[in-house]
């Protein structure tokens, strides 16, 4: 719809064309203006009169009946005639047809809605013109002895009323598609954080348009909004649904008094980096967001990513050039201990790849074994090392937290060391169980490193070597793109009967896998879960 602004005189000086101009008051109508036809001057109307007469003594005397007749049949409008202040005289009943047209649509009605008003055509109201049965009432003026006497009763100047009529379907229509502009939600009643604190704000009413009430008072005098030019939009109040948030605000103080902690965790080193969080400064990320005002009430924390993310990196610039957070992740673990209440959370702390400069002496398995990483991860990492290594190469060493592909679980972890030929296991910090165990020969040996737990067999076949290896745990894969893992289990089984090493705890003899008395291998294999980390020293 293309809206359309009614102006009001503001210049009736005679001899110039009259300026319309929306008033002062309405800041959103637009600024531009339109001419109306000039409003004739205040002059005699006796020449006009005497030319009628003239005329029509002179079509008498020269034509006769013919000439009288000729002008009674005339498609023209006789001078003088106007409708809605438009001149009309000496047009076609055509040209004055789409003359009204015009004018009429440029006609503008003011909806006002008290602090928002709008301009719309009145055919989008419903008032549309009978344009042709207007200009035919116009025509008829002066064809008749009696209508020619009203004509000079009027001086010469006759205005003709318009004609047209009221459609209460189309402005309901129109009505209800404005209904969304003047609409308003209300705003409930809600708590921000000042200073650390929660205080409660009112609620603020909204409002809907009362389409049915506005459409009726329209429907009981469709004739004065026309000539007024204007329409008052009938609204009723919508309620918020909180009213009070005082019941929030005092719950949401008592929390606010609470300290955050956050715990930055090395699955690497097995290093805790405890932070705690002051009220002031976590409740700077927050705001509230009401439920319900039930007792007691219901809400949520709303937590600022951007303010929680920046203070974040800056307590991560304390672990150094290798290593970092993961925002998004450690982003989500605050807010879901914030909004579960426990106020605790713990995120990871994550590697980036390394750069090795290659020294004299130095091969792809020593390489391996000084950072912790199965060669064969290496060479993935430089597809380039095809040519062998030289002094001063560089070779890019993966990122430990490659071979840590499950999530964490951060109360439990397994040390096993090659040296000495021993596992030790613990739960909350604390030493569980220390055990005797085997790993592999030199010619396959177990691969220093951090792994995981990453999977559960109860009975694992090694087809490579014809085994049977009971409570299986699969720890870490030898190469990227094999599938079989190396990992804990029992004493191994040939032929279905036959129990091997069952007397070499402590010593070097499996293939790469990590060796306990299958009593002990059950109870590992029932006590950690997927996920718990596996740190193999040399």
């Amino acid at each position: 719809m293309v809206a359309k602004h009614r102006y009001y005189e503001a210049n009736d000086v005679a001899s110039q064309p009259t300026i319309y101009y929306h008033p002062a008051d309405i800041a959103e109508a637009p600024t531009e203006l339109w001419l109306r036809p000039p409003a004739e001057p205040h002059r005699s109307r006796w020449p006009l009169l005497l030319a009628m007469v003239l005329f029509l003594l002179l079509t008498v005397a020269v034509a006769g009946g013919l000439g009288l007749a000729y002008w009674t049949s005339s498609d023209l409008i006789l001078p003088g005639v106007r409708v809605m202040d438009v001149p009309l005289g000496g047009q076609t009943t055509a040209e004055a047809q789409a003359t009204l047209q015009g004018h009429w649509q440029q006609q503008g009605i003011l909806l006002d809605a008290g602090d928002s008003r709008w301009v719309t055509s009145p055919a989008d109201l419903g008032l549309v013109l009978d344009a042709p049965a207007t200009v035919q009432a116009a025509h008829q003026v002066g064809r008749s002895l009696s209508g020619l006497e009203e004509a000079l009763r009027a001086g010469g100047r006759v205005e003709v009323q318009p004609r047209w009529r009221f459609d209460p379907a189309a402005a309901e229509a129109y009505l209800q598609s404005l209904a969304p502009q003047v609409a308003e939600e209300p705003v409930n009643a809600g708590v921000q954080i000042v200073n650390g604190q929660a205080e409660a704000t009112p609620p603020v009413a909204g409002r809907a348009l009362d389409v049915p009430a506005t459409l009726a008072a329209l429907r009981q005098n469709p004739a004065g909004v026309l000539a007024a030019g204007q329409l008052p939009l009938l609204t009723t109040p919508v309620q918020p649904a909180i009213v009070d948030a005082s019941a929030v605000a005092e719950a949401a103080n008592q929390l606010l008094a609470t300290t955050l902690s956050i715990h930055a965790l090395d699955p690497i080193t097995g290093e805790q980096i405890d932070g705690l969080v002051t009220p002031e400064v976590w409740s700077s990320w927050l705001s509230l967001d009401i439920l319900s005002q039930g007792n007691p009430p219901q809400f949520r924390w709303v937590v600022d990513e951007s303010q929680l993310r920046a203070y974040l990196s800056a307590q991560a610039a304390g672990l150094g050039p290798a290593r970092y957070l993961e925002m998004r992740e450690a982003v989500a673990a605050v807010t879901e201990a914030i909004n579960a209440g426990t106020y605790r959370a713990t995120v990871r702390v994550y590697y980036h790849d390394r750069q090795h400069v290659v020294r004299a002496g130095d091969t792809l398995s020593s390489i391996g074994r000084e950072y912790g990483i199965p060669y064969p991860w290496i060479q993935q990492a430089n597809p380039n090392l095809g040519n062998g290594l030289y002094e001063g190469q560089v070779v890019t060493i993966p990122s430990p937290d490659a071979l840590l592909p499950l999530p964490i679980v951060w109360n439990k972890r397994i040390v096993v060391s090659i040296t000495e030929q021993r596992v030790w296991v613990y739960e909350n910090g604390n030493l569980k169980w220390e055990w005797a165990a085997s790993t592999g020969i030199d010619e396959s040996p177990t691969a220093p490193g951090v792994f995981q737990i990453q999977s559960h067999v109860d009975n694992a076949y090694a087809g490579n070597w014809d085994l049977w290896m009971p409570h299986f745990m699969g720890v870490y894969r030898p190469a990227p793109e094999v599938e079989f893992m190396n990992g804990f289990h029992g004493f191994p089984t040939r032929n279905g009967s036959q129990l091997l090493w069952t007397n070499s705890l402590g010593h070097k003899v499996t293939y790469g896998c990590i060796l306990l008395s299958s009593e002990n291998a059950s109870t590992l294999y029932e006590w950690a879960e997927e996920g718990v980390v596996v740190e193999i020293l040399p």
